[in-house]
């Protein structure tokens, strides 16, 4: 391990690779009883999830789980980042009812912890904070025993947006760094580092349980990730996940490297050591991955 970690510190993060997958990353196709179930549900419900619109590895073994990741205000972007799946776009209008069939949807799934996420809608005077709140309120008056998470954009620093989101007692705020700083001109356009930072530190004053995450493999270098986590921690942030950067088509950025399984593990223990309450850091690791799992150890950490 501690061979590991000095190639974290010092390491270089090498020459692209091709994106032919090593065996750890391989997963099955998303089937059986519980996903078709919830696919309906879903469907039926008018829904949309990160889970499909992200293409995400993990689909078919948390659909099967029960659990899945709501992506509310609509499936069009107005940003145009170089890791994501999500269409990019003139959103259509906002849809009024979309809180209430969310809270619906998480009440007949019985769900213990809920994951709410959304496009970035930068043409709204708040972001859309007004539908994420509402979605918070109505999703807790249908099941109060529910852990309601919310991952959210970074409402371009506004920070009357954040508290209206805040306002509504999300029990876990969840913004994503995604990458290193020297890299979010290509990754995160539209998105500024130590805005992103501050979200979190904001939230965090507030009193609420924080959380973020970080993509390995698209370019950033090993020393790079420990500096942001360093960032982190010095703002408080409890949570931490680290996962795989997969490239959703050839329209989107390379996969520079595939991050060898120990390495990930590295990343774990430092955190650790560093005082994250929780890092969940793995090949298949993605925000909304162990969600609840990752709340509950936290809250033991």
């Amino acid at each position: 391990m501690d061979f590991v970690i000095q190639e974290i510190r010092d390491g270089d993060a090498g020459p692209p690779q091709a994106e032919r997958r090593p065996g750890w990353l391989k997963v099955r196709i998303p089937s059986g009883g519980n996903f078709n179930r919830l696919k309906g549900l879903i469907d039926a419900h008018k829904l949309h999830t990160v889970c499909e619109e992200a293409r995400c590895p993990n689909m078919g073994e948390c659909w099967n789980h029960g659990t899945a990741t709501f992506m509310i205000l609509g499936d069009v972007c107005t940003r145009s980042c170089g890791f994501c799946a999500v269409k990019t776009g003139r959103p259509e209008e906002l849809d009024g009812d979309e809180p209430q069939r969310v809270a619906e949807a998480v009440r007949i799934m019985g769900l213990k912890h809920a994951v709410i996420t959304s496009v970035n809608r930068d043409e709204l005077y708040d972001g859309g904070a007004q539908i994420f709140a509402e979605t918070i309120r109505r999703t807790r008056e249908l099941s109060p025993g529910t852990a309601i998470e919310v991952l959210i954009p970074d409402f371009k620093g506004d920070e009357f947006a954040l508290d209206i989101v805040l306002d509504a007692f999300p029990d876990i705020l969840n913004h994503n760094m995604e990458t290193v700083p020297r890299l979010y001109s290509i990754v995160r356009p539209q998105a500024v580092y130590r805005r992103s930072l501050e979200l979190l530190g904001r939230a965090k004053r507030r009193g609420f349980r924080t959380k973020t995450g970080l993509m390995a493999g698209i370019g950033e270098r090993p020393g790079e990730v420990m500096a942001v986590m360093r960032d982190l921690r010095a703002v408080d942030c409890d949570i931490l996940t680290i996962g795989q950067y997969l490239r959703p088509s050839k329209d989107h950025l390379p996969v520079d490297r595939f991050v060898p399984p120990e390495e990930f593990a590295a990343y774990k223990a430092e955190g650790k050591a560093m005082g994250f309450k929780h890092v969940e850091s793995g090949p298949l690791v993605r925000s909304s991955y162990h969600a609840a799992e990752q709340t509950d150890r936290a809250g033991q950490g």
